[in-house]
């Protein structure tokens, strides 16, 4: 096993399935299966998801609506996200800890550093949910704070792509993979993989980050294992 400890962050899009909208149980169950088969293969397994297919906070703003106000509701909006993957988890028998940035003593811990990092340590898998708890950060940049907080290994970003390609392969067809990138190259060639803000941190953390293909099966295990999955992002 090559990494040990993993944060997985995923869109709240990729909860949507061939839906509009919200939650798809399918889609949420596959997910499932395959973190379970991470975490079975003993990887300490934490997790930060987006609430993208429930609220925007940046879609309000260009509504006309206050932008702090905007992303908290969009920080809400990812805790709803992290208790259906809570609860999925949960159904397959895997021990979860939800922990907010946000205070919500019925539903979720609030976020302590060192009582994350117990839970892992104990074989929980944690969710962080709420994002950072501040307006202004996405969740990628959540994603990239609490995984230098509880010193993971890597990042885990997982699309509906199978890495970064030197345009958006879905709209040029002659788009070409990276397997193996530096942060200076993607700072230089202009390539979106998380927001400047994550990616700065992660650069400076000297934290790689491995972007992947979520919905094809076995992927997440693959590349927990070593094998080459997605595209690697390192100094």
């Amino acid at each position: 096993m090559k990494y040990k400890r993993i944060l997985l962050k995923l869109s709240g899009e990729a909860l949507m399935g061939n839906k509009g909208f919200g939650i798809d149980q399918v889609r949420l169950m596959e997910y499932a299966k395959e973190i379970k088969a991470a975490y079975d293969s003993g990887c300490q397994v934490a997790i930060v998801i987006g609430g993208g297919n429930i609220f925007r906070g940046i879609q309000a703003e260009q509504g006309g609506m206050d932008r702090v106000h905007g992303d908290y509701m969009g920080m809400l909006a990812t805790v709803i996200n992290s208790m259906a993957i809570q609860s999925a988890l949960e159904n397959l028998k895997i021990e979860t800890r939800l922990q907010s940035a946000i205070k919500m003593e019925q539903i979720c811990e609030p976020f302590i550093r060192r009582k994350a990092v117990r839970h892992l340590e104990k074989g929980r898998v944690v969710i962080f949910g709420a994002g950072s708890g501040n307006p202004y950060f996405t969740t990628d940049s959540a994603a990239a704070l609490r995984a230098i907080e509880i010193e993971a290994d890597v990042i885990l970003k997982g699309t509906r792509v199978d890495g970064i390609y030197t345009a958006d392969p879905e709209k040029d067809p002659k788009a070409t993979k990276y397997d193996r990138i530096s942060f200076e190259e993607v700072y230089s060639k202009g390539l979106e993989v998380m927001d400047l803000t994550a990616f700065t941190l992660c650069k400076e953390n000297n934290l790689p980050i491995i972007v992947f293909d979520m919905n094809k099966p076995g992927n997440l295990q693959n590349l927990i294992k070593g094998e080459k999955v997605g595209t690697l992002v390192e100094v």
